[in-house]
């Protein structure tokens, strides 16, 4: 058999094993995306796998570049790919695939025990809560005193209706205070 011939019938059979899987897609006859883990499982990942003209002699082309792999760091992902490329060529001159994916669906707690999620999006989220508190701590610091009932009242009973105290308003207090201190002739 010629390598398009085994492939045609992986592809067949891969069909047929996976038909109505949600954790398989076919994006082209020699490329797909298989999901391991349920979509709401942190301990997630999606394989991408495309086939070589000259599979399954060669070994298929393993990524986890999707966006759906941003919570995995570097490390884990680099992980990932070392342990299915082990795989992909202990199987090297047979069909692989079903194989690649039962592997890694079987052993996704070993893949991941490592996995410490990526939290890039918390940490941007983090800052800008950093800034909206640092902003709110300014406006604290500009906020007014409190005023009592009685003493809004004796202030608007001062003020005019522009909330400005009328001209002249301490200088009876000046007055007192000078005719305290002195000012006055002794005869």
């Amino acid at each position: 058999m010629t390598a398009n011939e085994d492939q045609e019938m992986e592809l067949e059979a891969l069909r047929s094993i996976y038909e109505g899987d949600d954790c398989f897609k076919e994006l082209t006859p020699v490329s797909f995306q298989f999901r391991i883990g349920d979509l709401d499982d942190s301990n997630s990942f999606l394989l991408e796998v495309s086939w070589p003209e000259t599979y399954p002699e060669t070994a298929p082309q393993i990524l986890l570049g999707g966006y759906f792999n941003n919570k995995l760091s570097p490390d884990t992902k680099q992980y990932i790919l070392s342990k299915l490329g082990e795989q992909a060529e202990a199987n090297l001159g047979t069909a692989m695939m079903y194989t690649l994916f039962e592997w890694a669906k079987e052993n996704k707690e070993m893949l991941m025990e490592n996995h410490q999620p990526v939290t890039s999006a918390v940490t941007l989220i983090s800052n800008s809560e950093v800034i909206n508190n640092a902003s709110s701590v300014g406006k604290k610091k500009e906020k007014k005193e409190q005023l009592s009932k009685a003493q809004k009242r004796k202030l608007i009973g001062r003020t005019d209706n522009k909330g400005e105290l009328p001209r002249g308003w301490n200088w009876v207090d000046v007055i007192k205070q000078l005719s305290k201190t002195g000012g006055k002739e002794e005869n």
